[in-house]
């Protein structure tokens, strides 16, 4: 019987042990840099776990689910480009340490890895996988063009917002479950719930991660706190306080948001005094902890026997903190 901790073992062996080649270095360097222990990798690990507890091939599966974490990183190369994010992890992002240009490229890169990752799953399962992989691949990019066009509203819905995290965020959980379940042989009933399963946990982390951005600590995050309310983002707090706000508050929100002189950790500070007038803080983690319900209720419908290891991700969710 495999372990949650030993399949997260399995992940972090398999990553470490990709290679590159060293040259051009300038291409292959920041990919090595961004792969390095320190991510979360619960993205190949929910599709190592499905593949598990439907009885699929651990080894078999493992090509698949690094192709899963790779993606995930080559956006946030990407995504700190485009948020002016300087620290990842705790170190340098790789446009500080290299440059924007770097970056670029070597995130490009990485999506092409991903692909030649994904290549190596089993024949038969290859073209539903490639199927599933490119949809995910194209939502992400759709739901971050949606993220930088909210940057410039103030009459962001949450609905909208939510659409946007499904696409940006969620629908990669979403494909990383159901493709273990592919790779598993798992009833065609059962990958919907699946699908579904990783999408409500992922717009439960997204919302968690808001939520973490303002009100974490840059030690155990591993990145400045603030960054979205230096970037205007339109966040679940963000966006809530805007709905929740009487006018005049609504007017120093905004206007707090677009002030580019106020010092950082003044803009911080007056956005979360807004925030906790308004009860922010207890509505954000009440919605986090509706969507970590909804991904319980959906593992009811699974015809596995015991879907522990699942819910002991939904646990661990509940208890994020970076």
């Amino acid at each position: 019987m495999h372990s949650r901790e030993e399949l997260s073992s399995r992940i972090e062996k398999y990553i470490a042990e990709l290679s590159f080649p060293e040259n051009p270095l300038h291409l292959y360097a920041p990919i090595s840099y961004t792969l390095e222990e320190g991510g979360k990798r619960l993205r190949p690990l929910l599709t190592l776990i499905v593949c598990y507890l439907y009885g699929g091939d651990i080894q078999k599966a493992l090509p698949c689910a690094g192709a899963i974490e790779v993606f995930h990183n080559f956006t946030l190369l990407h995504d700190d480009i485009m948020d002016n994010a300087d620290i990842r992890r705790g170190k340098s992002a790789v446009h500080k340490k290299w440059d924007a240009n770097t970056a670029i490229l070597s995130g490009d890169a990485m999506v092409i890895y991903s692909y030649h990752l994904l290549q190596k799953s089993p024949a038969h399962l290859l073209p539903q996988l490639l199927a599933d992989f490119n949809t995910m691949a194209l939502e992400v990019c759709e739901g971050q063009q949606y993220d930088m066009d909210f940057e410039s509203r103030d009459d962001v819905t949450l609905e909208e917002y939510e659409s946007m995290i499904k696409l940006k965020t969620a629908v990669i959980f979403g494909a990383a479950a159901k493709m273990g379940g592919i790779l598993a042989g798992a009833p065609e009933g059962d990958l919907k719930f699946l699908y579904d399963f990783g999408t409500e946990l992922g717009l439960a982390f997204q919302i968690q991660d808001d939520y973490l951005d303002t009100y974490g600590t840059s030690e155990l995050l591993g990145k400045q706190v603030g960054g979205d309310i230096e970037e205007s983002k339109k966040t679940f707090l963000a966006i809530t306080a805007l709905n929740e706000a009487g006018a005049a508050t609504r007017r120093a929100l905004v206007s707090t948001f677009a002030d580019r002189k106020l010092p950082l950790a003044h803009k911080i500070g007056r956005v979360k005094t807004i925030y906790d007038s308004l009860d922010i803080p207890r509505i954000t983690r009440k919605v986090v902890a509706k969507h970590l319900d909804c991904a319980s209720e959906l593992l009811d419908h699974l015809s596995i026997e015991d879907p522990a290891p699942l819910r002991q991700v939904i646990r661990a969710l509940e208890d994020r903190n970076k």
